[in-house]
């Protein structure tokens, strides 16, 4: 185990050191032996870098004599020793995303050098030491973000807009970042003042090669981050639009089962899922597991088998044929060849309708529930708007900070849409008040939300209450605006599928669809963004994982 680290767990006592010691531990002297024959022995001289921060494709480096000090590449902070037994890397050795820290000799070191291709034969073959190395991994990437000192510097005041939107996509790319609130202390003004910028200039990135960047857009925050690699084939075997729990799912059975698979996304991956606090119906996991770690694991299982991520990136097209490859165009001028496809867009939250809404998104209105969002708020009262488990998972979560919650309900009946273990939680709850037959009509305050109009929809009786956060789950309407006519939908943008083609006779061949095909053969639609699915977790996940199955039963054809 690393003997020292600067890592400050929020936990206490025995949960502290038992997730202290699944991100160190000490490999034994067989499980080091098992491991030389998937590396090299260097020998690296006291003081000599190791790796520095930004280099991409970092191996994993097992200490087998000396000692390896870890720390922020940006500030120089120390993050954590690693001594013999022990080994370095986190999930960028599995992704190949440039590293956030660097490395040093402290002492003299020999070391056993594995590269990330060989990391994944170990996980494959042997599965004892490899379990011991992916969680370490996810451990130390969690930790690594909770210490909100290591990585890119996002300077921007909380009821920017601009702000919330790096620091979700920062989040949601597993990416640790220190942020500095120009409402917070003079040491904001004196980092505004040591990169000569002014509060108008803000938000910025100082990511960790020193360069600023102005307000920069998620995919300029990509590129200077290197998030993204190049593309490995000229035509893909599956490309996965979208990377919630369906497109996930898709993406680690298709690597898994060797065919070279592709994931795009516009904002990073989890998906509607990935902005859940908490999931607590999903089988495996009694304790609940937030969207955010399930997406999470997920991509170190698809990266793990050799899938490869592209984010932030805009499917704007596609182009459908009947039996050679289809054409996948991206905003960005770019297009990709695949011989399927899966459709994983899922669905977004419907607007909140109240006047002005667009005034207070980012600045009191928010559409996730995180603890990213949840900071913005403080100890203040908040709502909820909704009567799915989404708006009632958010409650409990907003619950344990915010003086008091007031869940916003339009329909008469909470448990109609909620499940039970859900809804009895917030009705026992004497911090959430539930209010049926209601909606949020006017929004109220200066610069940020201050507080909002509620209306009973019987009775029509305002009441304003001081509400600085709202947080909007209401609905599903599905990202399918950018598909072509080919692939047919229902009246309210559902992608059609299986059966469901032949009653409406728009299917084009004469052998039947498979049950998650489109209209266009080859291209098959899972999870919320399909008509008809099970708005769950457990049924996305299950979609996408069949929809290989079909992908393998197409390609046989």
């Amino acid at each position: 185990m690393a003997d020292t680290t600067a890592i400050d767990l929020r936990a206490d006592g025995a949960n502290k050191d038992e997730r202290l010691a699944v991100a160190f531990p000490t490999l034994n002297a067989s499980q080091l032996q098992a491991l030389e024959a998937f590396g090299r022995r260097v020998h690296v001289p006291k003081d000599d870098h190791v790796w520095t921060v930004g280099d991409a494709s970092v191996c994993m480096f097992v200490v087998l004599e000396g000692e390896m000090r870890i720390e922020d590449g940006r500030t120089g902070n120390y993050v954590a020793t690693h001594h013999v037994g022990s080994f370095s890397g986190d999930i960028d050795v599995l992704s190949g995303r440039p590293t956030v820290v660097t490395a040093i000799a402290v002492t003299d070191m020999e070391i056993l050098k594995v590269p990330g291709d060989c990391v994944r034969s170990i996980v494959g073959e042997i599965p004892a030491i490899g379990d011991i190395i992916l969680r370490a991994f996810l451990m130390r990437r969690s930790l690594l973000q909770e210490m909100s000192s290591v990585g890119p510097l996002v300077i921007g005041s909380r009821y920017s807009p601009d702000t919330l939107r790096i620091r979700e996509f920062l989040a949601r790319n597993r990416f640790p970042f220190h942020w500095d609130d120009l409402e917070g202390d003079e040491a904001t003004q004196r980092s505004l003042a040591e990169f000569d910028v002014t509060e108008d200039e803000t938000p910025i990135v100082v990511v960790p090669s020193g360069e600023v960047l102005h307000v920069p857009s998620n995919a300029e925050l990509a590129k200077a981050l290197g998030i993204n690699a190049a593309l490995t084939e000229k035509v893909y075997d599956l490309v996965v639009i979208g990377a919630g729990p369906a497109g996930l799912a898709a993406a680690v059975y298709g690597a898994s089962e060797g065919l070279s698979t592709l994931v795009l996304d516009s904002e990073g991956p989890g998906g509607q899922a990935g902005t859940s606090s908490r999931i607590e119906n999903y089988m495996g996991f009694p304790q609940g597991i937030s969207g955010r770690d399930l997406a999470d694991r997920a991509v170190v299982q698809a990266e793990r088998f050799g899938a490869q991520m592209l984010v932030p990136r805009t499917v704007c097209g596609i182009t459908c044929s009947h039996h050679g490859s289809h054409i996948i165009s991206l905003s960005e001028e770019e297009s990709i060849e695949a011989k399927c496809v899966v459709l994983a867009t899922g669905a977004a939250y419907r607007n909140l309708d109240a006047d002005p809404e667009a005034k207070y998104v980012g600045r009191g209105v928010y559409y996730a529930a995180t603890n990213i969002e949840r900071m913005l708020c403080n100890d203040d009262a908040v709502a909820v708007v909704g009567a799915g488990n989404s708006a009632g998972q958010a409650a409990v979560f907003m619950a344990e900070n915010s003086e008091h919650v007031y869940l916003v309900v339009r329909g008469d009946d909470l448990r109609k849409s909620m499940s039970s273990y859900l809804a009895l939680r917030i009705e026992r709850s004497d911090r959430i008040t539930v209010l049926l037959d209601s909606e949020i009509t006017k929004l109220i305050g200066e610069d940020c939300l201050e507080s909002a109009e509620l209306t009973n929809c019987k009775t029509g009786e305002k009441k304003v209450k001081p509400i600085r956060g709202i947080f909007v789950m209401i609905g599903a309407v599905p990202r399918t605006t950018w598909l072509p006519d080919s692939i047919c939908r229902d009246p309210k943008g559902f992608v059609l599928t299986g059966l469901s083609l032949l009653k409406d006779k728009k299917w084009p061949l004469e052998r039947p669809p498979f049950f998650l095909e489109t209209s266009c053969p080859g291209v098959f639609a899972v999870g919320d963004v399909r008509c008809e699915s099970v708005k769950r977790v457990a049924s996305a996940v299950g979609e996408g994982s069949m929809s290989v199955a079909l992908v393998h039963q197409y390609l046989a054809l």
